[in-house]
């Protein structure tokens, strides 16, 4: 069956676009309350001792990205950065499996939310969700923005989600690469998913539809957190899983944009979300209580976390996933931002965990470092994290986000640049891995330093201090930092063995390098001499 939703008008309770207009057992826009009833019913989800909602996502319990697909069509061909993270499918695939979509859900109930993403109005996407799933319901409620009966009144979708969880595909037949699919199509604006339950496939496919859209307006997609202070200046950090980015972020006396998703227009930052998806594994009130917190109110999803037999959560126990989650509206966390919005990022930090101890603590980017470390997306696993790695091993991710970016990096990053150049932000390159030596070796940062750093450098009191150039990287690294021991500053000062630091940043410099001979072709000159130097 194919649907031309771009010559069809979305009506705005009608879901005729979709070829499900037959369907009488709709539900629109449930209530939290009703989505809650409606889950438990039917045995979706089991409530917490305090009422939260748990969920179990079955085989599932992660994003299956080697199962996503772009829809390769003429309108977008030459725009996508095809390759093993957004790779093509043809038309007829996605047709065929649509109508098969459409047919099994006919006489299935559904679940409809109408909801926004993105806190600028003159940037945001009006977006709907369509699931067997209830939860999905609930789930799309907590993560995206919210409209106003009367906005709802009015809500026409400009991008659906149409999620058949329960229908398999049948590889021989279909065309997918398993049973599990997730297939976006720019031009009928639709995002097919089935063969999962996982809901982080809901608010990442429409992530990446907004990194599509929005750089051809000029407004910079990111995956980052970014709070701002009383005065009003912003901050934003970028960083892969196990950099901090959600702990520097989420300081008690900084207003939360946003934990994950931001665009930077003319007018400065906006949240994507209206919540928080925050992983759980380990999560202690000590540690973070304000994410602790969230997990004991009604309206939180807890998925795929252990209950005892009291049904506490026992976020230790990692029997079914690592990947355990939590969703919850944005207003759970008391300082967190009422409009979503915030000013044009005063500085903009990098986070990475190099368990090589190479990289300074702290050090100042020019432009052109910005964004050869921003298409880098450099951290480094260490041994343990995952089976087979016994020595630390460098990990980079494009933007600090591959999976979700469909157009090459470089449009990103000079993107990035213009608006760094034009705001005259600050670029900060913050280590919160090892010192005084690698992995087993030496010691990780300490959070109170880094804390501290970051304070001082936000402040702008790192304007008036004096400046060391790394030579490798070519880093300017400050010298000094109130409240911090200046031997921690410059690396090679740190590690006893000066030689086999020497070594270990050779070898680091040229990871970046090999990693980099993949964006050579689209990079100019001025961002390939930008790369640290091996030599």
């Amino acid at each position: 069956m194919s649907v031309d939703t771009t010559t069809q008008p979305n009506s705005v309770k009608s879901l005729d676009y979709l070829g499900l207009g037959d369907n009488e057992n709709v539900f629109w826009n449930l209530s939290p309350t009703e989505l809650y009833e409606q889950a438990i019913l039917r045995k979706e989800a089991v409530l917490t001792k305090d009422y939260a909602l748990r969920v179990l996502t079955g085989e599932f319990t992660g994003r299956s990205p080697m199962d996503k697909f772009i829809v390769d069509q003429p309108s977008i061909h030459d725009d996508i950065d095809w390759g093993d993270v957004n790779q093509p499918i043809s038309e007829d695939v996605f047709d065929n499996l649509y109508e098969k979509a459409v047919n099994y859900l006919q006489d299935k109930d559904l679940f409809v939310k109408d909801l926004f993403c993105g806190a600028d109005e003159k940037n945001r996407l009006n977006v709907r969700v369509v699931s067997e799933a209830a939860y999905h319901g609930l789930f799309a409620h907590n993560m995206f923005i919210r409209p106003t009966a009367e906005e709802l009144e009015n809500h026409e979708p400009e991008f659906t989600v149409l999620a058949a969880p329960h229908l398999k595909a049948n590889p021989d037949k279909d065309g997918t690469r398993t049973s599990t699919f997730i297939l976006c199509n720019f031009d009928k604006k639709i995002i097919l998913i089935g063969g999962t339950l996982y809901s982080g496939e809901v608010k990442k496919g429409i992530f990446s539809v907004m990194n599509y859209l929005l750089p051809k307006k000029g407004v910079m997609a990111m995956h980052c957190s970014a709070n701002h202070d009383e005065n009003g200046k912003t901050a934003v950090f970028f960083g892969l899983s196990g950099t901090g980015k959600t702990t520097l972020s989420a300081d008690p006396d900084k207003t939360l944009i946003g934990d994950d998703e931001h665009g930077w227009s003319d007018e400065g930052t906006f949240n994507f979300e209206g919540g928080c998806y925050a992983k759980t594994i380990n999560l202690s009130k000590e540690n973070e209580p304000l994410i602790h917190a969230t997990t004991k109110m009604p309206g939180t999803i807890l998925e795929n976390v252990v209950l005892d037999e009291n049904r506490e959560p026992d976020f230790d126990d990692v029997s079914l996933t690592q990947n355990t989650r939590c969703s919850y509206p944005l207003h759970y966390i008391p300082n967190a931002s009422e409009t979503g919005k915030g000013g044009h990022p005063e500085n903009i930090i990098f986070l990475t965990c190099d368990a090589f101890g190479v990289l300074p603590p702290i050090s100042k980017l020019t432009p052109d470092q910005a964004m050869y470390h921003f298409i880098s997306g450099y951290t480094a696993k260490v041994a343990g994290t995952e089976r087979g790695v016994t020595e630390p091993q460098a990990t980079f991710s494009a933007c600090f986000g591959a999976p979700f970016m469909p157009l090459h990096p470089t449009v990103y990053a000079e993107l990035l640049a213009e608006k760094i150049r034009k705001h005259d932000a600050n670029v900060w390159l913050v280590n919160t891995g090892w010192t005084g030596g690698e992995y087993g070796e030496g010691h990780r940062m300490k959070l109170p330093h880094t804390r501290k750093m970051l304070s001082e450098a936000i402040a702008g009191n790192l304007e008036k201090v004096d400046y060391e150039t790394d030579p490798v990287f070519g880093f300017q690294i400050p010298t000094s930092v109130d409240g911090v021991p200046s031997e921690v500053l410059i690396p090679r000062n740190t590690w006893k063995d000066k030689e086999g630091y020497d070594q270990k940043a050779k070898t680091l410099a040229e990871m970046f390098i090999h990693n980099f001979e993949q964006f050579k072709d689209q990079a100019s000159d001025e961002l390939l001499a930008a790369a640290p130097k091996a030599e």
